[in-house]
């Protein structure tokens, strides 16, 4: 275990020892100049975000699931980037699953100690009843979560995949885990405060595997969101703009073939380039393994 003073991110950052005497418009390309280091930081673990990626492909494909456990901003970030995949992606609602130590109290306020407590992540865990299909990120800017770190201890005996994101060189509490995702983030502009380059950094970086998760798995055509069911008006004209775009044909026929596919985009466009039924537009989009382009292509 290395010290907690030894961590970057609870280090001060140089650029803003003075912050408290700068004027709004200073400290904000302050904070500005900080922020546009997280990219090229990101950048350089991609070929790690990538072995995680395949890791929830096959997670998914096998049946199994994706976790994103973590605590404070750790754990929010988790938690809203599996609560959007179903309405962009259509996605199953138990394939990506956020939990949060401190419970969904947690993604309001500041639960204490919350982070602390061992015990309860693998309580909070066993409903799921974690298995060998499964994968299981483990999110902590500094490493120093006992949480997550028991997280991940129980998912790996239970012989799921186990990952740890972590925004340090070096985390502070260290697991044996299948995937390491380490992104230096450098000191922040507030020392320790890691709900800002940090949690930019993880909140890229989850974007990330999700949405290449999606895209692998046919759920993207091109760069649109072909399996968006459209829930609401705005996702109703999205859609329907959508399927003009593939099929060519003019906005209000294809919002009424997006109805008459019960509000499937991807189910719409089949009917439409097939010249199908409903029925028959399903059976096509499962026999080509839910893939809209090898539907197209033949």
């Amino acid at each position: 275990m290395i010290e907690r003073k030894t961590l970057k991110t609870e280090q001060q950052n140089k650029n803003s020892l003075k912050i408290d005497e700068f004027s709004i418009s200073e400290i904000l390309e302050t904070i500005n100049k900080e922020d546009q280091k997280i990219a090229s930081a990101v950048n350089k673990s991609l070929a790690d975000v990538s072995k995680v990626v395949s890791f929830a492909k096959s997670s998914l494909i096998s049946g199994g699931r994706v976790f994103y456990v973590g605590a404070g901003t750790s754990g929010r970030l988790g938690v809203l980037d599996a609560s959007e995949c179903p309405p962009t992606y259509s996605a199953p609602k138990d394939w990506f699953i956020g939990v949060i130590a401190g419970g969904d109290r947690a993604l309001k306020e500041s639960i204490e100690g919350a982070e602390d407590d061992k015990a309860q992540a693998i309580i909070d865990l066993l409903k799921y009843d974690i298995n060998s299909n499964d994968t299981l990120i483990g999110i902590s800017c500094s490493g120093a979560a006992k949480y997550v770190i028991s997280s991940l201890e129980h998912a790996r005996k239970r012989g799921a995949k186990t990952v740890y994101l972590i925004t340090n060189p070096i985390p502070y509490l260290s697991t044996e885990v299948d995937a390491v995702i380490s992104v230096d983030t450098g000191p922040e502009i507030i020392a320790g405060s890691t709900r800002m380059k940090a949690g930019t950094a993880t909140k890229m970086i989850l974007n990330m595997i999700s949405t290449a998760t999606m895209i692998s798995m046919g759920k993207v055509y091109g760069n649109l969101m072909v399996d968006l069911m459209a829930v609401n008006d705005k996702l109703v004209d999205r859609g329907a703009r959508i399927i003009k775009n593939v099929t060519g044909q003019d906005y209000d026929f294809c919002k009424n073939a997006l109805f008459e596919a019960n509000k499937s985009v991807k189910i719409a466009i089949v009917m439409i380039s097939n010249s199908c039924n409903y029925k028959e537009a399903v059976q096509l989009i499962k026999t080509a393994g839910g893939s809209l382009r090898n539907v197209i292509n033949g």
